[in-house]
């Protein structure tokens, strides 16, 4: 019987919040089997591209809400140290860790239209594969064109991202509640999170 890698996917971001969208994206992924494991990894408190983000160790616990129900998922406080922890510095991490492994990088469509302007792109484009997750209205030809010297390691997901904003759900979490996790949506409350937005 040929010898099937595991293949272990993971998944940056500021999750501020971790909404069902995050969700959906891991579980369809484990679920057509393009992977067999996923883990969520927060950015730390130090991450300079984003405003607003509420502590790493809130974001952190509300995944770990999510991922303590399902055996495929995992979340990952790699990232939360008191310094920027570059994207091929966390993969190279994991590949270390599983070095028997196939790890696979999950990147919006809208952050591989930039992913050359990153730290090591081009050590990352190499190395690892890139699970590719679409947005509507994304010009996908052009970035894919763009980045045709990689195209052995892209893989486009069939899933088409919905435009759930974390940004529209923080700044009115009454009426956007549907689209957390009961659980992530207790802890919000019990912490009085997003209530200055």
């Amino acid at each position: 019987m040929e010898y099937k890698a595991f293949k272990i996917g993971i998944f940056g971001g500021s999750f501020n919040p971790p909404h069902k969208m995050h969700e959906k994206i891991a579980k369809y992924l484990i679920d057509k089997k393009y992977l067999d494991k996923l883990i969520f990894v927060p950015t730390g408190d130090k991450y300079k591209y984003k405003n607003n983000l509420i502590l790493a160790r809130h974001r952190y616990n509300m995944l770990k809400l999510i991922t303590d129900k399902d055996k495929n998922l995992e979340v990952s406080n790699y990232e939360l140290k008191k310094k920027v922890i570059y994207t091929y510095e966390t993969l190279t991490y994991f590949q270390n860790k599983y070095k028997d492994r196939e790890i696979y990088f999950i990147c919006g469509l809208d952050n591989l239209s930039f992913i050359d302007t990153w730290k090591n792109a081009k050590y990352i484009l190499e190395n690892f594969k890139v699970l590719v997750i679409r947005r509507r209205g994304d010009n996908l030809s052009n970035i894919l064109d763009k980045l045709k010297d990689y195209a052995d390691n892209i893989i486009v997901i069939d899933l088409k991202e919905e435009n759930i904003s974390s940004t529209k759900i923080r700044n009115n979490i009454k009426i956007f509640s549907n689209l957390l996790d009961e659980d992530v949506l207790k802890y919000i409350e019990k912490n009085n999170l997003y209530k200055e937005q």
